[in-house]
């Protein structure tokens, strides 16, 4: 969701209000803890809430029955942890103690979050009065208590991990990827129907990407079953809590687990793959999994990670599998430690359905130019692939940080869909299918500039003679009004004792 493009932010800048309160005397990589720990003990409270008051109504007595809640996809939360007892108790120097031991009982009431949730709101250098007064900011704002709470809290925790993302910068990489970029990953793959996975998910923006797309389709969520991992426990956490405020069941394993060596869905083939892994990571343990299975294409070079990556994700690939993954540009070009020969092997056994070059500055944590791979089992255009170049796409939306708007990625994913289709017309400066054979001509080298050439010019049918009129005497004008102007600026000067 391109949170930064929707009109609606009033609930999610209220919620940022209160990560502001404790930025005075805390690093945003602590205090981000703190604030969306807080949304999840909101939300999980709000929808007990609700359903409590209608066991009320009822008057069975089942209002504290937990299976009458479990029932529901609802999590069951003990008295000491209702956000009611939390805000009496928000103004008292026990304020951290008491949150923390409202996380501690809802893992013991629910063993699926056991383990999860953070539980270091005593710790003395979080500021007990900044931390009720967060409080007091989460009890005052007004939030449906029917099924417009999950969607509500589940953007706000989705807006916040963007704002985290952009304030700390190079680290915002291990949990978050912008949300356009996924966006169009799912909008191209579209993962309708069938097992998704991601083997570095961060904090599941891929999951509940696909889980809005399949809802916005009017498809059935319980259609996707979910896989995942990631070896960042802080990240991990991050995830699960992200997947359970939107109700969302995975399979992320019982804890963190590095993907290479401790491959925790060994059996897996998967339907839709998305992943965002680690640019060019280096030291990813290539020598110790020398003779791993999973590198049918060759070997990886122990410096890069990218193929390494990538043929991990193949290996999962299930018979009518799609593979939508960001990586660096270097992976469209690179000849070194036989990326070359493993790039070649792929595009030969004809994986690769599609690669798009992304614009600059997408992502806060990096500025290495991206591009998208999108790889397919059941190419629809067999021996040919597609080429857009979209680096001139998207919107500035502060100086630093640009977004691809949904016009953008509507008109990629449509491109996508007419190659399908075989009805694309190659379009100069943006799209182009290519035959495998002319890769080969271009030494299996995958750089979409290569094929889809320059964009036609206008023809000026203007003639030579008339324009140059023309454009001097629109210069002549802009000269006159120049030495007004320098009149006028040496008449103000002189008013005030300074000659030019």
């Amino acid at each position: 969701m391109a949170i930064g493009n929707s009109a609606e932010l009033g609930f999610e800048k209220e919620i940022w209000k209160a990560a502001d309160i404790m930025r005075g005397n805390m690093d945003a990589a602590e205090y981000k803890h703190v604030i969306l720990g807080l949304i999840f003990l909101k939300y999980i409270s709000d929808r007990f809430e609700h359903r409590y008051n209608e066991l009320l109504k009822e008057g069975e007595g089942f209002e504290e029955d937990i299976d009458f809640y479990q029932e529901k996809n609802i999590f069951f939360v003990p008295e000491v942890a209702r956000w009611s007892y939390i805000a009496s108790k928000a103004h008292t120097p026990e304020i951290g103690k008491v949150i923390d031991a409202a996380m501690d009982a809802i893992e013991q009431e629910n063993k699926k979050l056991k383990g999860v949730l953070p539980k270091t709101f005593a710790r003395p250098e979080l500021d007990k009065r900044r931390l009720g007064d967060v409080v007091d900011l989460f009890t005052n704002i007004a939030v449906a208590s029917n099924g417009g709470t999950m969607d509500l809290l589940g953007r706000a925790y989705e807006y916040c991990l963007s704002k985290f993302a952009e304030q700390e910068g190079k680290n915002a990489g291990e949990f978050y990827t912008p949300a356009c970029v996924v966006n169009t990953l799912v909008e191209v793959i579209k993962p309708f129907n069938g097992r998704v996975y991601d083997p570095c998910c961060g904090s599941g923006g891929m999951f509940v990407q696909s889980a809005q797309f399949v809802e916005a389709h009017q498809g059935n969520i319980n259609n996707l079953s979910i896989y995942g991992q990631d070896s960042n426990p802080t990240t991990w956490k991050l995830c699960r809590m992200n997947l359970a405020i939107r109700g969302i069941e995975a399979n992320l394993g019982k804890r963190q687990a590095d993907t290479f060596f401790n491959d925790l869905h060994r059996a897996l083939k998967a339907d839709y793959i998305l992943a965002n892994p680690p640019f060019n990571l280096s030291d990813w343990g290539a020598d110790k999994l020398a003779e791993n299975v999973r590198w049918k294409y060759g070997l990886p070079p122990s410096g890069n990670a990218n193929f390494a990556w990538m043929q991990h994700m193949i290996f999962h690939m299930s018979a009518k599998g799609r593979i939508g993954m960001v990586l660096a540009n270097g992976s469209l070009s690179s000849q070194s430690g036989g990326e070359g020969d493993i790039r070649k092997a792929i595009i030969e056994d004809d994986l690769v359905e599609g690669i798009v070059a992304m614009p600059p500055q997408l992502f806060y944590s990096t500025q290495i130019p991206v591009c998208l791979w999108f790889l397919n089992r059941a190419k629809k255009q067999p021996g040919k692939t597609l080429f857009i170049d979209a680096r001139n796409m998207g919107t500035m939306v502060s100086r630093r940080l640009r977004e691809m708007t949904e016009e953008d990625i509507a008109k990629i994913a449509n491109t996508f869909t007419d190659f399908e289709k075989g009805t694309l017309e190659n379009e100069p400066g943006f799209c182009a299918a290519v035959s495998t054979g002319d890769i080969a001509k271009q030494d299996y080298i995958l750089t979409p500039g290569r094929y889809v050439g320059l964009a036609e010019q206008e023809e000026d049918s203007e003639p030579f003679e008339e324009k140059m009129a023309r454009l001097t005497g629109e210069l002549t004008d802009l000269f006159m009004q120049s030495h007004k102007l320098e009149d006028e600026i040496r008449q103000r000067l002189g008013a005030i004792g300074y000659e030019l």
